[in-house]
Formats: structure tokens, sequence, C-alpha cells
């Protein structure tokens, strides 16, 4: 029977708060697939093709004047494939903000001067799914478990020779930096890029290559009908 509201009998009164949960309580209801992998493994290219929206997780490194960068080990150079060159609870507190949001501020960082040159809002409205890539995405695999947020974790892995190459081309083409600089650091990265791939799975992330991320993407997307299905 309904009331002179036009409500069941017994039930709250529109506008009456008190029968509701706290808005921390309440389920997020968008969740982050964390696509990790080498630098130079393809984790920008296939985020494009996916149809979600995504969120450079590389746009969190730290300064270049920032004191607590970490150095290669026998050299000057500044080792920006260490997770200590990257602010994970910046992106932590992003990623959060969009799950709970849709919407959140976000630096824009320029790789060739080490510096964060702008800050723009990323807006993706209340689509249930985006991804999050970046070469230090599996470091905050667990983080992102724990606070309810993680659709899946993925770590894009190839030939070490071909990330070697393609890494090399996109640095040179987008002069990210000094050429002795990324020739140094690339033979580093091919000779490590076993261990890379092992550390991030051992973090969490499933080490898969181009067609199984994209294949396990589509399946998180068509868990809900309101996902762009990727292409």
């Amino acid at each position: 029977m309904l009331d002179t509201n036009g409500l069941p009998r017994g039930s709250p009164a529109r506008g009456d708060g008190s029968h509701w949960c706290p808005v921390s309580s309440l389920p997020i209801p968008t969740r982050v697939v964390l696509l990790a992998g080498p630098s130079g493994s393809g984790k920008s290219s296939l985020a494009a093709v996916t149809g979600l929206p995504v969120l450079r997780l590389d746009d969190f490194y730290k300064e270049g004047d920032d004191p607590s960068l970490p150095v290669v080990d026998g050299s000057s150079d500044i080792d920006w494939d260490s997770p200590r060159s990257w602010d994970a609870d910046a992106a932590v507190a992003a990623i959060v903000e969009l799950c709970r949001t849709g919407r959140t501020e976000v630096p824009v960082y320029d790789l060739a001067t080490s510096s964060r040159v702008d800050r723009e809002r990323l807006d993706i409205e209340r689509t249930p799914l985006f991804v999050a890539e970046g070469i230090f995405a599996a470091e905050i695999v667990t983080r992102c478990r724990e606070l309810d947020v993680l659709a899946d974790a993925l770590c894009l892995r190839g030939r070490p020779s071909t990330t070697f190459r393609r890494r090399l081309a996109r640095d040179l083409r987008e002069g990210r930096k000094s050429v002795p600089f990324l020739l140094r650091r690339g033979w580093r990265l091919m000779r490590a890029e076993r261990a890379i791939v092992a550390r991030q799975t051992a973090l969490g992330a499933h080490p898969c290559a181009r067609n199984e991320a994209l294949s396990r993407l589509t399946t998180a997307a068509a868990n809900d009908h309101r996902t762009p299905t990727p292409h």
C-alpha cells in the first residue's frame, strides 16, 4: 500500500538521508586495468586502441631537480627506470579519484626537460573501466587491489631486441634525451628486460603478449555493457 507521497508505507520519505550508507562505504563503480611492461613494449599503442579512457602514469615522474632521484650505479645518469624516480602516491590518488568521481587533475610531464610543464583535467565521466599505463604500473597493483579499484593488471612482454629497436626509434623521434644517454639506457634495458618482466610479474601483473592483453581488456570491458568494446 502506498502512502500520500506515493511511496510504500514505512519507506523513508524523499530527502531523508538517514537510511543511506556513508559515501565512503558505497561501492566504487569504476575499476582500473593497470598496464605495465618494459619501456618500449607497446603499452601506449595498445591502450590507444582499446577505446577506453587512458591515464598516463609516466606523467607522474618526479622532476629533474628532485633530490630524491636515484642514479645508475657507476654513472652520473639519473635512473629513470627506477620506481624511486616516480611519484606512486600521486598516481594512486589520481586513480582512486577517477574511480570515485570520474575526474581528476593530472600533471603534464615533458620527458625531454624532465619537468612538469602543466596540469590538465582528465574526465572519464562514469565509464566503468579505464586503463592506467606506464612502466611502473605494476608497482601499485597491491595498493589498487587493497583499495578495491583493480579490474586487472597486465605486463606486456616480447623480444628484448624488438623492444630495444622500438624504444630507441620512439625516443629519438620524440627527442626525449640525448642520443648517448638513449643508447646507454637502451643497451642496459635490453639486457635487463627479462628481469624487469619477472619483477613486474612478481608484483602481481599477468605477463602476456599484445594479443592476449587485448583479449583480457576486451573481456573486462564486456563485463559491463556501458563500457566501449575494444576494437
